[in-house]
C-alpha cells in the first residue's frame, strides 16, 4: 500500500489519499472503510442521451465521484472491492442523492474520508505501508563477496540490501589478507540484518549459499553477538534457517521456496504468532481458568482491573456497523495496550480468526489469576441486608 496524502485534524477527522499496490492491501482497504465513510474515486458511468431524432443512446463516461458509503461488499478469491452509496458532489452526469457503485482496483488512487480516525485504522495504514512491518520471513542469499538482504511477504520479495565486498585471493603462505577481508564481508551481512530485519516480527531468517559460506557466516554472527552481547541476535537464534542455493543472488530464492521442506518451515509464518497464542489461550483455559477470559464482558473486566497479558481479537469487531460496539472494543484495545497488555489482532479470513470468532471475537490470557463474583456483580443484595 502506498499513502499519496493524509490530513487528520485534531478531533481525528479527515482523510488519507491512497493506492493499493498487491492483492493483500485490498483486504486492508476493506478492514479501513465503514458505513457512513466517504470515497472518492475516479469511475466509469454509463450515460443516456437522447438525439434531436428522438433515439436514445448510451455512452460510458470517466468521472470522478464522491459517495457516502452504505454497503461494502469483497471478492475475497478475486480481490475485488464494490462499495455502493449515494452521491454527495453534483457533478455534470450524477445529480446529488444517486446510488452509485464504486469498483476499487489496485494501482487505482482513491481518497477515504471519515468523521473519526481511531487507532486501530490509523495502525493498519502504516503496517500496510510498512514493508518491514508485513514481511514475516527475511532472506540472505550469499557467496564470498556478495549478499543480498531481502524481506519477503506473502505476494513479494523486496530487496533491502546489495553488498559487495573485494576479497583478496589467498596466497601461498600467507591468508591474512584473505581472511580479513572475509571479515569485513561478515561484518557487513551482520550490520544489514541488524538494519533491516525486524525480529519482532520476522518469524524465519534463511540463510542461503552455494558451499560453506552461510555457516561460516552464521558461526561469525553467533560469536559476535556473544562477544557484543548481543541479545537480540541470541534470543532470535532459532529464527535463523541454514539452506543450500546455487549462487548468492537474489534469483536463487526461487529454488528454496520450491523445496518441500523449506515449504513446510515457512507455511502460515504470518499468522503463526497467533495461532500460538490461541494454543496458549486454549491450554490456560483447561490448567487454570482463572487465567483465560473469552467473551468482551469478561474480558472487559479483567482490562479495567490490568490483568491482560495478552489479548486477541478479530479484526471482523472493528467493522461492527454499530458505531458504539466498534468503539467499545477501540477502548478495549486502547486500554489494554496502556497497560503493557500484548494485542493482536486476527484475520477472520484465516482459521486461527475462525476460532477465535467461536469464542466471541475476543479473549485474553491474563497475568494472574481473577476471579469474578457474579453475585457481588447483581448487586450484592445478601452484604446489604446484613
Amino acid at each position: 500500500m502506498k499513502l499519496l496524502k493524509q490530513d487528520i485534524e485534531k478531533d481525528h477527522s479527515g482523510y488519507v489519499r491512497l493506492v493499493a499496490e498487491q492483492p493483500e492491501d485490498m483486504w486492508h482497504i476493506y478492514n479501513l472503510i465503514q458505513k457512513g465513510d466517504q470515497l472518492q474515486a475516479s469511475t466509469i458511468r454509463g450515460v443516456k442521451s437522447e438525439s434531436n431524432t428522438g433515439s436514445v443512446t448510451t455512452d460510458r463516461v470517466r468521472l470522478k465521484l464522491t459517495i457516502s458509503i452504505e454497503d461494502v461488499f469483497f471478492d475475497v478469491q478475486a480481490g475485488a472491492l464494490r462499495i455502493n452509496g449515494r452521491n454527495i458532489v453534483e457533478n455534470k452526469y450524477v445529480g446529488l442523492g444517486q446510488y452509485h457503485t464504486l469498483d476499487l482496483e489496485m494501482n487505482q488512487p482513491f481518497t477515504l474520508s471519515k468523521p473519526e480516525w481511531d487507532l486501530i485504522s490509523l495502525q493498519r495504514i502504516k503496517d500496510a505501508c510498512d514493508i518491514t512491518r508485513q514481511a514475516d520471513v527475511a532472506a540472505v542469499t550469499m557467496q564470498e563477496g556478495l549478499a543480498v538482504i531481502c524481506l519477503l511477504t506473502q505476494y513479494m520479495t523486496v530487496v533491502r540490501q546489495r553488498i559487495e565486498v573485494p576479497i583478496p585471493r589467498k596466497r601461498k603462505g600467507s591468508t591474512t589478507n584473505y581472511e580479513k577481508g572475509v571479515v569485513r564481508f561478515y561484518d557487513q551481512i551482520y550490520r544489514g540484518i541488524k538494519q533491516h530485519v525486524d525480529f519482532s516480527v520476522v518469524k524465519v531468517v534463511i540463510l542461503g549459499s552455494p558451499g560453506f559460506v552461510r555457516d561460516q557466516f552464521y558461526e561469525y554472527m553467533m560469536a559476535q553477538a556473544v562477544k557484543t552481547d548481543d541479545k537480540v541476535i541470541m534470543e532470535n537464534k532459532s529464527k535463523f534457517l541454514l539452506v543450500h542455493t546455487s549462487s548468492g543472488h537474489k534469483g536463487a530464492l526461487e529454488e528454496v521456496m520450491r523445496d518441500p521442506q523449506i515449504k513446510a518451515r515457512l507455511a502460515d509464518t504470518k499468522s503463526a504468532q497467533e495461532v500460538r497464542a490461541l494454543d496458549g489461550f486454549y491450554q490456560m483455559l483447561n490448567s487454570n481458568p482463572d487465567r483465560a477470559f473469552y467473551g468482551f464482558d469478561d474480558v472487559r473486566k479483567a482490562a479495567d482491573n490490568g490483568a491482560i497479558g495478552t489479548l486477541m481479537v478479530t479484526d471482523e469487531l472493528f467493522r461492527a456497523a454499530d458505531i458504539p460496539t466498534r468503539r467499545k472494543y477501540i477502548r478495549l484495545v486502547e486500554d489494554s495496550k496502556a497497560s503493557n497488555a500484548e494485542v493482536l489482532v486476527f484475520s477472520s479470513l484465516h482459521v486461527s480468526g475462525e476460532q477465535l470468532n467461536q469464542l466471541t471475537g475476543v479473549a485474553a490470557i491474563l497475568n494472574f489469576p481473577l476471579i469474578i463474583d457474579s453475585d457481588a456483580e447483581d448487586g450484592g443484595s445478601e452484604e446489604d441486608t446484613s
